[in-house]
């Protein structure tokens, strides 16, 4: 399976970077494979390396009072893992666990450091992406906190849409346990499932075990923004 990735130069931030670093990345860099709900790394752990996700789907999460995981961040293929504990030199502040079998490519901080020195389009990329997040992130946390249980779940269904997109038709493409939903819009699982199953009465969204197929888009919007 792990000969199947390979590290590519056309995709960012790789696409920024001069023959002679992207070789030297690829000479420098592991690749790991996980099975479905394994975790890469956990709060605490030091960060040592940048994560890119070269197949698969991946949750990150904070642990909270009573062992209650908030998920704070949803990652596809091309997406860049730990990225912000090792630009600040800390230990990762949450945890990174997958949602489906993945390949995680491993790239030393000292590579990443000693590139970001010369190639100035590098920093420009992680910096982008970090304010990207970062805005991301204080929208979430104003609108987990405002937002009723039904704006809140219609908004994590617009987010999963919007990140990982549809498969076939609207079925979104990414499958996560009641959970994880509720997890991810903070809330009790309880009240994630009858708010689910709200939606299909209503006809909004229609519920297969763990898939998910948006039938009313635009009333999916307007109860996450009417909160």
């Amino acid at each position: 399976m792990v000969g199947q990735y390979v590290l590519r130069s056309d995709i960012a931030p790789f696409n920024v970077l001069t023959e002679e670093e992207f070789e030297t990345l690829q000479k420098n860099h592991t690749i790991t494979t996980y099975s479905r709900n394994k975790v890469i790394y956990r709060e605490g752990d030091s960060a040592d390396a940048v994560q890119l996700l070269l197949s698969g789907k991946v949750k990150v999460y904070k642990e909270g009072i009573g062992q209650k995981e908030q998920i704070v961040k949803l990652a596809k293929t091309n997406d860049f893992l730990g990225y912000r504990a090792v630009m600040a030199n800390e230990t990762h502040s949450a945890t990174a666990e997958t949602l489906e079998d993945s390949v995680i490519a491993n790239i030393p901080k000292e590579i990443i450091f000693s590139t970001l020195q010369t190639n100035f389009k590098l920093a420009q990329f992680i910096i982008k992406s970090l304010a990207v997040e970062l805005s991301f992130s204080r929208y979430r946390s104003v609108t987990l906190a405002q937002k009723q249980i039904r704006g809140r779940l219609a908004e994590s269904l617009l987010v999963l849409r919007d990140k990982f997109g549809y498969s076939v038709g609207n079925v979104l493409n990414v499958n996560l346990s009641r959970e994880d939903m509720a997890n991810l819009s903070n809330m009790t699982t309880s009240n994630a499932i009858r708010t689910l199953s709200q939606f299909v009465s209503e006809n909004i969204i229609n519920v297969r075990g763990r898939e998910i197929t948006i039938i009313n888009e635009p009333a999916l919007e307007r109860i996450s923004m009417l909160g």
